[in-house]
């Protein structure tokens, strides 16, 4: 049955009267048998790839590891796809959503003959075939999953929820794109899942390509039932619809009647494409957006029924495997040891009649080869699935234009995120096409509002006369979905665009599992020749922690970069600038790189500024450095006292206690040390940011204490400073999970870094400064016990530690 459940039966007798030619569609169901068979051998086999002789158990791999439950459907989809990219010379990406779908791929692009260009030990010949077969999910081999490693695919798939989102990042400002996504009903579960499918209404039929979702449903995951399979098919289509989707339905209800199957979907999909056509057209004759909003249009969504594990055996030891669950993984996993097995393999590979699709050489046959496109029109081979290829530089406007004058350090107070947003605001500006600011509803609450100058946020329902900067198209997503945001810029990047997550600094914990895949991938792509390198995934995160005036402890959790700093370290870059000028520095350096991961933590509330625009560059060159100015030390001895600093917040009570001891202390020797790049702490065999330990020694001294102020858990810097000589000086203050909807002195107070703890800390550890000062170290105990009394009087800071600046 084939078309949309709430289509009137006039529409559905009309797309079924669309027969296609016989030769047509037996050409696709060549290649989707061909498919199968590479799918099949891939999970089982080790050697005589074609069974020119009886299979044997040593033909086969000790441990079976794949899935074979969702490949039959994938297969089917993408023959379908390629009779319809080699008919209208279609730019087409596929992507797999199903989290086991590897051997499809990966067998569709040895058929297109990708996989053999790429990876030459591979050939499109029989001893090609038996590598293929060899290497999957075999040790020193290929992943099970569309990992980096396959070509034509930017989505994992080995955690399951991001396809969609995927998807819609592809096709933003990609106007010839069509990405066809197919999502499996256990993702289709998914928190993320769900979320994604709002996606198209933030698409802009004008500028942007166009998604396909295609949703497949098998019926199981693991070992349960799908909720969206067992779902009533009006109430399916009810849900579909509601979210905004013209929904197709295509159900194999004969799992032996492949011909009817290929005829149905043939005429669906066929139909879907005319659908994106019109509503593109449509819009991209009518710039003005009339026709868009609310009720403008449905984007198509095709609903795939067929049996999981579709064309595998139908029985195992007496039960049912085919449209089980029990055709999720390895149908037959005794071959080795079990002859009936054995069997039930041979005649399940010779169903799919090998020889009549691959010649004498092993070679597919090249009757069938001409179901493939050509060149770059191939799924496998396409660009957009190898995003540095397509990737173009951004313009970036001279940061210095927008950097604060610093006459005297810490006398100027701005905003860092005001300061940023006139410069991103140039940045789009400059960089229509191949640059968008993604966040979740937070680019005004972070301070970036400049940027509403020159564009405006996607939007493509009603807009009412109250609402602002709101348009049909723009250069900022807002969505209330931190997953959205994630895998819409991961989509972005990875075709070969550029772009910023912009987040509140608690939340960002929201996309630690997303930020995990995609770190793994750049980690996998950077090592692979051909795949060409993408612009970096940018985190820049405010409303940080320390300053909550209204939100409390609910907001108050820095440890993203803990769990950032687990991953490889030639993909991981952290940056905690001091002051706006460096904010800008370290951004200019961000948006310019390729395959990393940049996670840059900045307030938005006013606070000093340091360094002027030229030693602000600097500085974020070396990466960390001592601040003269802020210090006391002798030049030519060594200091009594290290102070060190990570973070804005800290570094304005760093330099305020250096004060306090240079004013009650005259004869102490302090140095102020400030670190904007927090992978400089490594040893240099750790990170290739990493600060050699002859310098590190020369900045932190090798035996005298460092009191280290640091924006998060105080242990991250003791872990990444473990291997250094002063490991044991080191004592670090930080978050330690004390908050509350306070002010921001008080909750550095309540963690313990502030100004008049970090001065009676260093009184303590140098050697015999508690006694010498005992009458200073009481002073800052009463006046710290004061600014607590204050705040609970007044309801904020005392005036000379609210508006503290350097030397006032």
């Amino acid at each position: 049955m084939a078309g949309s459940a709430g289509q009137d039966g006039q529409q559905q007798d009309r797309m079924q009267q669309d027969a296609f030619p016989q030769e047509e569609l037996e050409l696709v169901d060549k290649w989707w048998r061909a498919a199968n068979y590479l799918s099949v051998g891939q999970i089982y086999l080790r050697s005589n790839p074609l069974l020119r002789e009886p299979l044997q158990a040593e033909d086969t791999k000790s441990r079976l590891l794949g899935h074979w439950g969702t490949t039959p459907g994938l297969n089917f989809i993408y023959a379908h796809l390629n009779r319809v990219i080699r008919r209208d010379s279609l730019e087409m990406l596929f992507v797999a959503g199903p989290g086991h779908g590897g051997p499809a791929v990966v067998a569709n692009a040895w058929l297109e003959g990708t996989y053999s260009e790429i990876y030459g030990h591979v050939g499109n010949d029989e001893a090609g075939l038996a590598e293929l077969f060899r290497q999957f999910s075999y040790p020193g081999g290929i992943p099970s999953h569309a990992a980096p490693e396959t070509p034509g695919s930017i989505s994992e798939g080995g955690e399951l929820g991001y396809s969609l989102a995927h998807a819609y990042g592809s096709v933003f400002d990609n106007p010839q794109l069509v990405t066809a996504v197919v999502i499996g009903d256990g993702e289709a579960e998914t928190g993320p899942l769900a979320a994604s499918w709002h996606s198209h209404n933030f698409l802009d039929p004008a500028a942007d390509g166009a998604v396909l979702p295609i949703l497949h449903l098998n019926g199981y995951k693991i070992a349960n039932p799908t909720i969206l399979a067992r779902m009533p098919e009006q109430q399916l289509e009810q849900l579909l619809r509601g979210y905004g989707h013209e929904p197709y339905f295509v159900t194999v209800a004969d799992p032996d009647s492949t011909e009817q199957a290929h005829q149905d979907f043939a005429a669906v999909l066929d139909r879907c494409l005319a659908d994106i056509k019109a509503i593109q057209d449509t819009h991209r004759q009518d710039l003005s957006g009339e026709d868009a909003g609310e009720g403008g249009h449905r984007w198509p969504l095709i609903v795939l029924r067929s049996p999981k594990g579709w064309t595998g055996p139908r029985m195992v030891d007496g039960l049912q495997v085919e449209g089980t669950w029990r055709a999720h993984q390895v149908p037959l996993s005794e071959v080795r040891t079990n002859g009936e097995h054995l069997k039930q393999l041979e005649e399940w590979m010779l169903s799919y009649r090998p020889n009549e699709l691959f010649d004498g050489d092993g070679r597919l046959r090249p009757d069938i080869a001409e179901g493939a496109p050509t060149g770059d029109f191939r799924m496998s081979a396409t660009p957009h699935a190898n995003g540095g290829l397509l990737r173009r530089a951004l313009k970036l406007p001279a940061y210095r234009d927008h950097a604060v004058e610093v006459p005297t350090p810490g006398i100027e107070r701005v905003s860092p995120m005001v300061t940023l947003g006139s410069w991103m605001r140039d940045v789009i500006a400059q960089n229509m096409e191949n640059f968008r600011l993604f966040g979740p509803d937070e680019t005004a609450s972070n301070r970036l509002q400049n940027v509403y100058e020159v564009t405006d946020k996607v939007w493509q329902y009603r807009i009412d006369d109250v609402d602002e900067h709101l348009a049909r198209s723009g250069r900022v997503m807002e969505v209330l979905s931190e997953h959205l945001c994630q895998g819409w810029l991961e989509g972005y990047l990875l075709t070969g665009r550029h772009g910023v997550f912009n987040c509140y600094e608690a939340f960002v914990h929201i996309v630690d599992s997303m930020f995990n895949q995609h770190a793994k991938w750049l980690k996998v792509s950077r090592k692979l020749h051909w795949r060409q390198p993408v612009p970096s995934l940018n985190y820049l995160l405010s409303s940080h922690v320390w300053q909550q005036d209204h939100n409390g402890f609910s907001h108050q959790d820095p440890g993203f970069i803990d769990h950032a700093v687990n991953k490889k370290a030639e993909v991981i870059r952290v940056y905690l600038p001091p002051d706006a000028n460096t904010l800008l520095s370290v951004m200019e350096h961000c948006l310019a790189s390729t395959d990393y991961v940049n996670i840059v933590v900045s307030g938005k509330q006013p606070s000093p500024t340091w360094l002027g625009p030229g030693d602000a560059a600097n500085h974020c060159r070396r990466g960390l450095g001592i601040w003269t100015f802020a210090g006391s030390e002798v030049p030519g001895e060594e200091p009594d006292v290290v102070l060190a600093c990570a973070g804005d917040v800290p570094t304005v009570e760093t330099v305020a206690a250096a004060e306090l001891l240079r004013e009650g202390a005259p004869g102490l020797k302090v140095r102020v040390v400030n670190v904007v790049d927090l992978m400089r702490l490594q040893d240099e065999s750790e990170h290739p940011h990493g600060l050699p330990a002859h310098d590190f020694d020369g900045i932190f001294t090798p035996d005298k204490p460092v009191i280290f102020a640091y924006h998060g858990y105080p242990a991250l810097i003791h872990r990444l400073a473990y291997r250094r000589t002063n490991q044991q000086g080191l004592h670090v203050h930080g978050y330690k999970e004390e908050g509350t909807t306070t002010t921001p002195f008080d909750m550095a107070m309540l963690n313990g870094i502030d100004r008049f703890t970090l001065a009676i800390d260093a009184i303590d550890r140098v050697p015999g400064m508690a006694e010498k000062h005992s009458l200073l170290r009481q002073d800052l105990q009463d006046r710290r016990s004061r600014a607590r009394a204050h705040t609970r009087t007044h309801g904020e800071d005392p005036e000379e530690i609210r508006n503290w600046k350097l030397g006032g």
